[in-house]
């Protein structure tokens, strides 16, 4: 280990190839056929309107407080019949949320540019020979839908969730860290946990110049934290004028924390991973993969920024930085906690 960074020729080479493993990896989730089933899932799903999603978020936190359901957040939502559809049935006992459904009624014209010819039909009536039938909302009418954590049949295919990382933090780092978010004119401000930060792992607040961790995570999972929220103090001011997609901006700070914290011999590939590969895939018009590889290069320079300030112990030049290239798949059936952009239908929690 050396006790400072690597000449900036090493480091630029060495950043770039885990980026490539980086770019590697997420092709390799992306293009599987789990993946492909979970988005199939997810396209079963309506997207709900603000105030239906609103009303959904509340009804499930009284849930959940009153100790009825064990997910805090919401994630798929349907009606019971739907849910059937899917194979899954709702739980004896457990209650729909309930929702303001359009109500529609047809009318039909022999003149369609003719506002004031739309005529209602009843129920059974026909429209006569010649006229132009459409479906308009009329009202709203109370409906119900039930959290996939209300029911129970078959599995989900679910895309891989990151996984928090467990373990103590390379020496030194958080210390480092915590120097460059200062000296960048912020203060570390305490969270303790991720309730206190709307279900996130850490948020940079521009506004309050404040950077917050929540602090019931392992130590390995803070500096990893802690190194992405910097990322997006060096890359994403809000006055920016090249800012970005979300989807972008994230997977530009997760690569970042990836390269500090392989410079540091620890691997996050088991949060980083799935986490890249699903805000990469929520830019409309790129494929993932195509983002995660254009990403690279602003990614490795502000690494290499941020490395230069540390006073810490790094890789020497010739060890390999710490990525596991051979690690499984994570379990495609294990709970997630997924990023804003996703299909429609998902009612999105932080995962960051």
């Amino acid at each position: 280990m050396s006790t400072k960074p690597h000449s900036p020729q090493d480091g630029d080479a060495k950043l770039t190839e885990l980026h490539e493993r980086l770019v590697a990896s997420v092709e390799a989730l992306v293009t599987g056929n789990d993946w492909k089933l979970a988005l199939e899932f997810a396209a079963h799903f309506r997207t709900r309107s603000f105030n239906n999603a609103l009303l959904i978020r509340a009804q499930h936190a009284a849930a959940y407080e009153r100790g009825l359901i064990q997910n805090a957040l919401p994630s798929y939502v349907a009606g019971f019949k739907q849910w059937q559809e899917l194979g899954r049935h709702v739980v004896a006992g457990q209650k729909g949320y309930m929702i303001l459904a359009p109500l529609t009624a047809r009318f039909a014209t022999a003149s369609p540019a003719d506002a004031g010819s739309w005529r209602r039909l009843n129920r059974n009536e026909r429209p006569r020979s010649g006229e132009v039938v459409r479906q308009r909302m009329v009202g709203v009418r109370p409906a119900y839908v039930w959290d996939v954590s209300q029911t129970d049949g078959s599995p989900i295919p679910e895309r891989p969730a990151p996984i928090l990382l467990r373990g103590e933090a390379p020496r030194g780092l958080w210390d480092g860290l915590a120097v460059v978010v200062q000296d960048a004119g912020f203060t570390l401000s305490p969270a303790p946990n991720a309730a206190a930060l709307g279900g996130a792992n850490g948020r940079t607040d521009f506004g309050g110049r404040t950077v917050s961790v929540r602090a019931d995570m392992d130590a390995a999972a803070r500096v990893k934290t802690l190194a992405h929220e910097l990322a997006h103090i060096h890359m994403h001011a809000p006055d920016d004028e090249t800012l970005s997609h979300r989807g972008i901006r994230e997977v530009e700070a997760e690569s970042v924390a990836l390269m500090i914290g392989a410079a540091h011999g620890m691997d996050t590939s088991d949060y980083t991973i799935p986490y890249v590969s699903s805000w990469a895939s929520s830019v409309a018009d790129k494929t993932a993969i195509e983002v995660v590889q254009e990403t690279g290069e602003r990614a490795r320079r502000t690494a290499m920024v941020i490395l230069d300030q540390l006073q810490t112990d790094q890789i020497e030049p010739g060890d390999s930085l710490a990525f596991n290239r051979s690690k499984p798949t994570p379990n495609l059936t294990a709970a997630v906690t997924a990023p804003p952009d996703l299909p429609a239908g998902r009612l999105s929690a932080r995962s960051l």
